[in-house]
């Protein structure tokens, strides 16, 4: 959840300063440059007020070395030039030069320059001019007339290479990006902080229920940060955790009382029927039927306590020799086997696992016995131990009938037998019992096919202690 929710913040966290650096790179850039257009034209003001006095010569003559008003003005002109490197000149209305530095310059017919020229024969002061990015190669015209006696005689033109003012906006962009992927590291941080402190309780509460779902009903959500909601949804659960196990408790225990109650009653019953059948022939078949009744449902209320105690019973884990056990018990079943006209071989190299000895050695007699009893005279029944990963198998095939996709879905259920198999002696509580065990040690038992007829039971125990 972590890995979805913080991009996503930090995604929103992103436009959230671009949002705000942009506008702010734009303003920086745009007062910078009005920074210095408001010097320009202080400039083109003080060049005006020189000018306004200079005496226009009549066409074609030339200034003499007494004009002291234009002698200052081209003064002023040319130092502007040499310090500064800005072309400035002072031009009267049809184009032609009072004064300019460098002497060559002049107004074009057209293009920017000219068009501030013009502007500013309207008695205007030319407009802003386009505003200078640092990737553009551009220059910075501005253009004040001169007025003398309320018209415009002349006008000054101001033209400056922009690579200093870009420079600055380049430098100021920096310094705003700087402070941008700063504000970015920031906000990752905090946003990682805050995701944490969100999720741990989610991270706690998830691995709780995950402990719950595979058996260990002692698991509770330990108190943790995060918001209030979490806080209170972590009791929540705790509070159901406890009325669940409880209700479980309950279940088993009744399961258990049961019975064991209903032992001695049917105990008492049976040996009223077998005093009764001192009394009827030896071959009657009604007396029969109810000894294999009695028999059978004494047969199920020890198979409902077996269960009841082992849904409830701790695992006693050790490194055992999942290879020799199973080798074991396959040398126990191996005269059924034979009895029954079953071939019984096996394939158990040495392999480790952590379980308890007790508890797979009862899941793998189950688990054989069904094999044996449902392989019809002439088949065989392999057992088969190997491992992978950090898991250790024992793999029971057989060749008997087999189970449909259906009753796949089913078996290990409680009670359930399939229709099949209803003449077969049992009560259908023995997968259950064996998956019960196997759980509380952290083990599993899965069924499937296995081909071309027969079926595949696979008894999985952890190799590594967790």
């Amino acid at each position: 959840m972590r890995t979805r929710l913080l991009p996503l913040l930090i995604v929103l966290m992103a436009a959230v300063l671009l949002a705000l650096g942009v506008p702010l790179a734009v303003s920086m850039a745009a007062a910078e440059q009005q920074r210095v257009v408001v010097d320009r034209i202080d400039d083109t003001a003080r060049f005006a007020a020189l000018a306004q006095f200079v005496t226009e010569v009549p066409g074609g003559s030339r200034r003499t070395s007494t004009d002291e008003r234009w002698q200052a003005l081209r003064s002023e002109l040319d130092n502007y030039y040499g310090v500064y490197g800005i072309r400035a000149g002072v031009f009267y209305r049809n184009g032609s030069a009072m004064a300019n530095a460098p002497g060559d310059w002049f107004v074009p017919r057209t293009g920017e320059l000219r068009e501030a020229f013009d502007e500013a024969l309207l008695s205007r002061r030319s407009h802003d001019p386009r505003q200078a990015w640092p990737w553009q190669h551009s220059r910075l015209v501005v253009a004040s007339p001169v007025i003398r006696d309320g018209d415009v005689v002349a006008v000054v033109v101001t033209d400056s290479p922009t690579g200093p003012l870009r420079w600055r906006i380049l430098h100021g962009w920096l310094f705003i990006g700087a402070g941008e992927v700063a504000a970015m590291l920031l906000a990752v941080g905090a946003a990682l902080r805050l995701t944490g402190w969100v999720l741990r309780p989610v991270r706690v509460l998830d691995a709780t229920t995950h402990d719950i779902a595979t058996g260990r009903l002692k698991s509770r959500v330990a108190a943790a940060g995060g918001p209030p909601e979490l806080r209170r949804l972590a009791r929540s659960f705790n509070e159901m955790a406890d009325h669940v196990e409880e209700v479980l408790e309950q279940q088993r225990a009744f399961v258990a009382d049961a019975s064991h109650q209903l032992r001695n009653p049917l105990s008492a019953l049976l040996l009223r029927i077998e005093l009764l059948a001192l009394e009827l022939p030896e071959d009657n078949e009604e007396i029969a039927s109810v000894r294999t009744e009695g028999k059978r449902l004494a047969q199920v209320l020890d198979d409902l306590l077996d269960l009841a105690l082992a849904e409830h019973a701790e695992a006693d884990l050790s490194l055992t020799d999942i290879g020799a056990l199973a080798e074991e018990r396959l040398a126990a079943w191996t005269p059924a086997a034979a009895a029954k006209g079953v071939r019984l071989t096996g394939d158990c190299p040495a392999t480790t696992g952590w379980a308890d000895p007790i508890t797979l050695s009862s899941a793998l007699d189950a688990v054989i016995d069904n094999a044996v009893k449902f392989t019809p005279e002439g088949g065989a029944v392999e057992v088969a131990v190997s491992f992978e990963g950090e898991t250790s198998r024992v793999v029971v095939t057989d060749t008997g009938p087999g189970l449909t996709d259906d009753e796949l879905a089913r078996v290990g259920d409680r009670f359930w037998r399939s229709g099949r198999h209803q003449n077969v002696k049992g009560s259908g509580l023995g997968l259950s019992i064996t998956r019960a065990l196997l759980e509380a040690g952290g083990g599993s038992i899965a069924y499937g096919h296995h081909e071309p007829r027969g079926l595949r039971v696979t008894v999985s125990v952890p190799r590594f202690r967790a």
